[in-house]
């Protein structure tokens, strides 16, 4: 029986594993595609299309958290995201292929990233986030998209690519398949790595550190390093900002919106401080050099490493 639950653990994890990789090749297929249709910056697309597609797995976590009378589950799987986003998935994509930060658009969406950042942590700070100020969260973030959305119609068209993109319904189909396979390879690859985990007598305190933690990130993980190996860094990139402004102004808003959502202290020593450094790093970087290179990378990563080490060496 052990045989046989062992053997299916790693099915769990193998298919998983395929999952991610299926659906983040057909989610940037699709989404390329769109974005040469409608001659627009592949940043926009990566902004919406992908980056929010690849929160589903933090939205998720966080409404079921919050109903299950978990709000510290809610929060952290945000605020833990948010800074794997930057540190973890960002540093890998640059480490693959150095990313331009000239790009229209990047200065303005990492300055509305870090303002989101930094009035979500204002609110953390006090205490709580109300049911109104989680309705105002969905609602700037509905704002921003229209201006963005706007901005980039009026901007000039981007050239198409020289060969002929798929249809749009088409591309739409391989979105929303590609979304479907990243969800629900993530899911299988967390179980049956955790199962293994345990079966090998790994402490839960390490699983829920790494494995789980890092789960709701494969997605915006698997997309970002297949982007930045073809070439398509802007996608990359816009992905990472996206998911960090849709886990806080749509997944947190939504969240205190259907009920207000207390934020623990807990959350102000260390995590809070470190997200909103690791989003002032990444404006930083996009004022101040023309692209996101390999040392500012390995940095990213050893002080993500330095994060996650800090965290097992204070786990209870």
């Amino acid at each position: 029986m052990d045989f046989v639950t062992t053997n299916l653990d790693w099915v769990l994890f193998c298919g998983g594993l395929v999952g991610l990789f299926l659906g983040g090749d057909a989610l940037i297929r699709g989404s390329v595609a769109v974005a040469d249709h409608l001659r627009m910056p592949k940043l926009l697309v990566g902004l919406t299309l992908v980056g929010f597609g690849t929160s589903a797995p933090e939205l998720l976590v966080s409404l079921n958290a919050a109903q299950a009378g978990a709000p510290d589950v809610a929060v952290g799987n945000i605020v833990g995201s948010n800074i794997a986003n930057i540190l973890l998935i960002a540093a890998i994509g640059a480490l693959i292929r150095p990313t331009a930060t000239q790009t229209p658009g990047v200065r303005r969406d990492a300055t509305v990233m870090l303002l989101a950042t930094l009035a979500f942590a204002g609110l953390a700070w006090r205490g709580s986030i109300t049911q109104l100020e989680g309705l105002l969260m969905v609602k700037s973030l509905a704002v921003f998209l229209l201006v963005v959305f706007l901005m980039g119609r009026k901007a000039a068209p981007v050239p198409a690519e020289t060969a002929k993109p798929m249809a749009i319904p088409l591309a739409l189909v391989f979105i929303a398949g590609g979304l479907t396979a990243l969800v629900m390879g993530a899911d299988a690859l967390v179980h049956g790595a955790t199962r293994l985990a345990t079966q090998f007598g790994v402490p839960q305190a390490v699983i829920g550190l790494t494995l789980v933690a890092v789960g709701t990130s494969l997605p915006e993980l698997t997309v970002s390093v297949i982007s930045a190996i073809r070439g398509q860094n802007e996608l990359a990139l816009g992905n990472v900002i996206g998911s960090n402004l849709f886990n806080i102004l749509a997944v947190l808003g939504l969240t205190a919106a259907l009920s207000p959502l207390p934020v623990s202290p807990a959350f102000l020593r260390v995590d809070l401080p470190v997200m909103v450094g690791a989003a002032l790093l990444l404006w930083l970087l996009t004022i101040a050099t023309p692209r996101l290179g390999r040392l500012p990378a390995l940095a990213g990563l050893l002080g993500y490493g330095g994060y996650i080490t800090w965290l097992a060496t204070n786990a209870t």
